[in-house]
């Protein structure tokens, strides 16, 4: 691997983009360039298409797992730089192409500085866009061989200050989930809607409770229902309506509020359907678990953001955002932080959005220097 040349390779990423569950070709680029680095175990297909390279010492002592995202988004890119994604409605507008390349950076770094005892592990994770990603790799048999005892991950976040290294122990980015409530009736001929059950009604009702209910049900901490989309009936004048769907989003800082939410809303949903004479199923997408640091993760990431000389923000609230790291930092020692990406730099998920490729170095060292950390002699 030509480890001078990280903008060449991001670039490549970027290029090439790919959705998530349909990584083949970038896990196929990241075992060669893994493979050419020669870990001492190299792991494929972990809950898909994850990869994983083990650089083992022989010597007991903690195993480190750093990890990365392969998906990319279904946005189409507005850029023309000559890097651009080839593939139409698909590109990199998360910066998963960057975290991929800075843990490539940190595996080149770690072959010249092989720990000296336990083990690292770099995870380059599938699907993590739909939530689903991190899940499948901790369900999969190799994560039980992996055995992390700490994990830790980055995200690039634009807004704020190039380099600003962001931190927070506890609840750092919140549980998520999408919830669809499919309500039926009976169509009826319009000028006849007694004759049907129409859910409108039901609707309106439910539009005006469920933003309350989560409002209501915890102040210590952070949970939201955001109504998204609503469909009553058709288009038809000459009907009224027997079915309707009403779409939200679910948020909450820990999985247990999330857990105390999901009871609240499909309870009032059943209570509402039930009077209205109507039958009522839910239906969940997009699930992300709460992401909570570990103390002393949290502070081996602020010693390293002082020694590489990056500024440090202490939070005092989680993000809003998700980022499914929470499957896989549950079930160890771990902590995620954000990486600031240039005030101007257009937002995650914007057609416009690329990742900052001076972020590569600095993401690299902090990487590097929690490795040392935790696998070489101080």
């Amino acid at each position: 691997m030509k480890t001078n040349n990280w903008q060449q390779i991001r670039h490549q990423l970027h290029q090439y983009p790919e959705l998530s569950g349909k990584e083949q070709s970038t896990a196929e680029f990241i075992r060669l360039q893994l493979e050419s680095l020669q870990p001492d175990r190299l792991y494929t297909r972990i809950g898909g298409h994850g990869i994983a390279a083990c650089f083992d010492s022989q010597k007991p002592g903690p195993t480190v797992l750093f990890r990365a995202e392969l998906d990319a988004l279904p946005i189409e890119e507005l850029n023309c730089f000559a890097h651009r994604s080839v593939h139409s409605g698909i590109s990199h507008k998360c910066g998963h192409d960057g975290h991929m390349t800075i843990l490539l950076a940190l595996a080149a770094y770690i072959t010249t500085n092989l720990p000296d005892f336990g083990n690292a592990i770099v995870l380059f994770q599938p699907a993590e866009e739909t939530g689903e990603g991190a899940r499948a790799v901790v369900a999969d048999p190799i994560f039980k061989q992996l055995n992390p005892d700490y994990c830790f991950a980055l995200h690039n976040l634009p807004s704020h200050p190039m380099g600003l290294v962001m931190i927070r122990e506890g609840s750092f980015n919140c549980a998520s989930r999408g919830l669809t409530i499919k309500l039926t009736g009976k169509t009826a001929h319009a000028a006849y809607p007694e004759t049907g059950i129409s859910p409108a009604n039901a609707v309106a009702e439910l539009i005006q409770t469920l933003p309350s209910i989560a409002d209501k049900l915890s102040q210590e901490e952070l949970v939201m229902l955001t109504l998204i989309h609503c469909k009553l009936g058709e288009p038809a004048f000459g009907t009224s309506p027997g079915q309707a769907e009403l779409l939200a989003t679910l948020r909450s800082e820990s999985d247990s509020a999330m857990r105390d939410l999901i009871e609240s809303v499909t309870r009032q949903c059943n209570t509402v359907a039930q009077q209205h004479q109507l039958s009522v199923e839910f239906q969940w997408a997009d699930i992300f678990a709460a992401s909570h640091n570990d103390a002393e993760c949290t502070k081996r990431i602020e010693n390293a953001a002082f020694r590489c000389g990056q500024p440090v923000e202490r939070l005092n609230e989680p993000f809003r955002w998700s980022e499914d790291f929470g499957a896989i930092s549950a079930t160890t020692n771990g902590a995620m932080f954000a990486l600031g990406a240039g005030e101007m730099t257009p937002q995650i998920h914007n057609p416009d959005y690329d990742f900052p490729d001076e972020l590569i170095a600095t993401g690299q060292q902090l990487f590097a220097d929690i490795y040392r950390q935790l696998l070489h002699e101080s």
